[in-house]
Parts: structure tokens; sequence; C-alpha cells
């Protein structure tokens, strides 16, 4: 059984396969840091808005409810985490870019800084792996948009999210939206 209450996926060629959650989380806060400084462009702006949006919705659904089971203290660490991400889904609203910045760059710091290293040190690597995995495959069908209201926490955000994500990805297509960098 998973330390972090994750079913086992079934391995390639007898080994669990993919990237570590730290791997995935620390290349996606690459791309928002990369993102934040090209702001002038108002295309950059609506591809930062759903990266982000993306990004914390996957957080949500798998590494904070790691961090509250594998970790020591993990309830009060991601509960803060789970109340400064709702503040910047709320900037995303606003569209305050020099707070969204200064967001983005606290979200990364705190991620690398306290909760990386914890999970590290507290959880085996083949559920680092199902994290990553997971992750990825969240982020996917999350939405795209800011929805500070919506769940936060399992099962709802995993039920509510990939519906909301989906018709934010019809908005997308039907306004021509630009939604990820690889498309700028």
């Amino acid at each position: 059984m998973s330390d972090v209450n994750l079913p086992p996926l079934p391995p390639v060629g007898g080994q669990i396969s993919g990237r570590s959650v730290v791997d995935v989380l620390t290349e996606q806060h690459s791309e928002l840091l990369s993102l934040t400084e090209r702001l002038a462009d108002p295309r950059v702006r609506s591809v930062l808005v759903a990266t982000v949006s993306r990004h914390l919705s996957a957080e949500e659904q798998y590494l904070h409810p790691a961090i509250r089971q594998a970790v020591p203290d993990g309830d009060r660490i991601a509960d803060r985490e789970l109340a400064e991400d709702r503040e910047l889904l709320k900037l995303l609203v606003a569209e305050d870019w020099e707070q969204i910045v200064e967001g983005v760059r606290r979200h990364v710091a705190a991620d690398a800084g306290e909760l990386f290293p914890l999970l590290e040190q507290m959880v085996p690597a083949d559920d680092m792996i199902r994290l990553g995995n997971r992750v990825e495959t969240a982020a996917e069908s999350a939405p795209t948009r800011p929805h500070p209201g919506t769940p936060v926490t399992p099962p709802w955000n995993k039920v509510v999210d990939p519906l909301v994500g989906a018709v934010d990805k019809v908005r997308d297509v039907v306004t021509a939206r630009t939604t990820y960098a690889r498309d700028l």
C-alpha cells in the first residue's frame, strides 16, 4: 500500500515509469517564472492565468493530500498552502499583475524550500513517481481559468475541477484563447 494512499500503477517493463512529483512541479514552476517575465504581451498573460490555474488545481488534488498524509504537521502546512492558493486565484481574477508575479514567486519558493524537501524525505520514490504521473494527468484536465470558489480538497475537487476544466476548454476554443506557452 502506498504511503500517500494511491492505488498502484501498472509497471512498465517491471519498473514504475514516470517522473517524480518534484520533477514535474519544478518544471511547471520554471515555466511559471518564465511567463512572469514576459507579461507585456497580453497573450502571455492569458497563458500565465491558464498555467497557474492548471498548476494549482493539480497540486490541490495530489500534492496537498500527500503532504497531509505523509508529513508530520501536514494538515497545517496543507491548509496554509491552500489559503495561499486561493489568494493567488483571486489575484488572477482581479488581473493584478504585480501582485500575481509576487504570488507566483512566493508559491515557487515555498514549494521548493519547504514542501519538496519534506516530500522527498518522507515519501518513497515509487510513490513520488505515482504522484508525478497523477499531477501531470490532473493538470491536463484542470480548469484554465481561476475559480477561487470551487472545492479545494478531495474528493470534491477531483470531481469538480475536471468538469469546470472541460467548460473552460470549450470557452477557450470559442474565444481562440491561448492557454499553453508552446502556442505563443
